[in-house]
């Protein structure tokens, strides 16, 4: 494949249920989906972890949260190891950045030709009570509730500017360009708060979106690593029906304001026609529980938290959607394998994304790791097949079906007749009691 231009468009906790490309018949997201339907969606994606710090070091890196000591988001990557923007950099591209990285700082050496609007984590330190996961009491989340409802902030203005730029540079591009080159643009939204222009939420009706998921017995919601991560995160504490269903429209309504912004990328890429050369990839660093089972944002391992939306498009990839699973890690051998810059760092478990697409692998093993505040002990998810464990070390395991029980439901941990998958699978997550240890220890020393 020829050297083209590749955009990374990266969303801040998109639901990938919340898209109409992948089956949402409420939510207003045209330019997403006519994305999805112009290249590839992979309907099995994940983050490497269900919070931003973590996840963004890893799909820098290709590597997994416990190879790289990422582990919450008081861990900051900061240039090492290198990551795809340092390679396809320094082999004489362009690969600015624009908009949120949420890295450690500007100082550091991470990867981009420039980077515009740069919003990395405060203080070059990052959410240090993330650090203190014995601790209960020091989190107040009663505020989550008061943001919501139509209004303008910060978040929304930031990507209104990040949408700007990134329009600008592309004007200035040549079609005819002999070199690719790579691009990442990141928004903050649709993360809380959950204020929503009012154009968009506009677009929908409080009184007719659904209530969140309630706790249904014996799906494992009352496990009490769940129990404990609402106590200490309860950002669901001051909520009502009410207020429950303008959060929701306020969510929708963000979700269409992305799209929004998504639709004015792809405008600009057709009009100068850079479409013809230019591959875009499309998702998100994690979900959002939007309230179900009783969670707000995410931190979970549940597929509202843990799942991501990923579509790729350009001219080169077929169109269609594969159930193929893969994960955000995947990210680092795509972007070489586009840009054609020789991969001087290959990872141990990323696979690209245009390598699944020619040979789907539907056995796949992938992981995702929480090791942050609410968390007394570590969380891992391994998917492979139709199955799903979710490893809380010195607690039961989960298990679902996620062919027969795509909702979560009902907890496989729980029956006895399941007891030899869940083993099987622990054994090839291979020894996380140890990586729960380091993840301590490492933060032990952090404090």
């Amino acid at each position: 494949m020829a050297p083209g231009n590749v955009i990374v468009i990266m969303t801040d906790e998109l639901r990938r249920d919340c898209l109409g490309c992948y089956g949402n018949d409420i939510v207003q997201t045209p330019n997403i989906d006519a994305l999805a339907a112009s290249g590839m969606r992979f309907d099995n994606a994940y983050t490497p972890s269900p919070i931003c710090v973590p996840a963004r070091a890893s799909f820098a890196t290709g590597k997994y949260v416990h190879e790289i000591g990422a582990w919450g988001n008081a861990q900051p990557y900061h240039g090492e190891p290198r990551s795809w923007h340092h390679e396809i950099r320094d082999a004489g591209r362009q690969m600015p950045s624009i908009g949120k990285l949420h890295f450690r700082g500007t100082h550091d050496d991470n990867g981009f030709s420039e980077e515009i609007r740069p919003l990395h984590v405060k203080d070059g330190k990052g959410w240090v009570h993330g650090l203190l996961r014995g601790t209960t009491g020091i989190f107040d989340a009663t505020g989550f509730a008061k943001n919501i409802g139509p209004g303008d902030d910060g978040y929304s203005r930031f990507d209104r500017a990040v949408c700007d730029d990134t329009l600008e540079w592309l004007k200035d591009r040549k079609v005819d360009q002999e070199q690719g080159w790579g691009m990442f643009v990141s928004f903050l939204r649709p993360h809380y708060p959950l204020t929503c222009p009012q154009e968009f939420y506009d677009l929908y009706d409080p009184g007719e979106v659904p209530l969140p998921k309630s706790l249904i017995k014996g799906s494992g919601a009352d496990h009490p690593m769940l129990q404990g991560m609402r106590r200490d995160c309860d950002f669901g504490a001051s909520f009502t029906d009410e207020t429950r269903k303008i959060a929701v429209a306020s969510y929708y309504g963000l979700c269409s304001f992305v799209d929004h912004m998504v639709g004015q990328i792809m405008g600009t890429s057709r009009e100068t026609g850079l479409d013809k050369t230019t591959t875009v990839i499309f998702t998100s660093d994690h979900g959002e529980c939007l309230g179900d089972r009783g969670v707000w944002t995410k931190m979970v391992m549940y597929e509202e938290s843990v799942a991501v939306p990923l579509i790729v498009a350009g001219p080169d990839i077929p169109k269609g959607s594969t159930d193929s699973p893969v994960n955000l890690i995947d990210l680092h051998p795509t972007m070489l394998d586009l840009t054609d810059v020789e991969n001087a760092n290959p990872t141990q478990h990323a696979v690209s994304f245009l390598s699944t697409i020619k040979q789907p692998d539907f056995d796949r093993a992938t992981l995702s790791e929480y090791h942050d505040y609410g968390a007394h002990s570590g969380m891992f998810m391994l998917r492979k097949g139709k199955w799903k464990l979710v490893y809380y070390p010195g607690y039961r395991s989960q298990l679902f079906d996620l062919e027969a029980d795509p909702e979560e439901d009902r907890d496989l941990g729980l029956e006895e007749t399941f007891g030899s998958i869940v083993e099987e699978m622990t054994l090839e997550l291979r020894n996380p009691d140890a990586v729960n240890d380091r993840a301590f220890a490492d933060q032990a020393k952090a404090i």
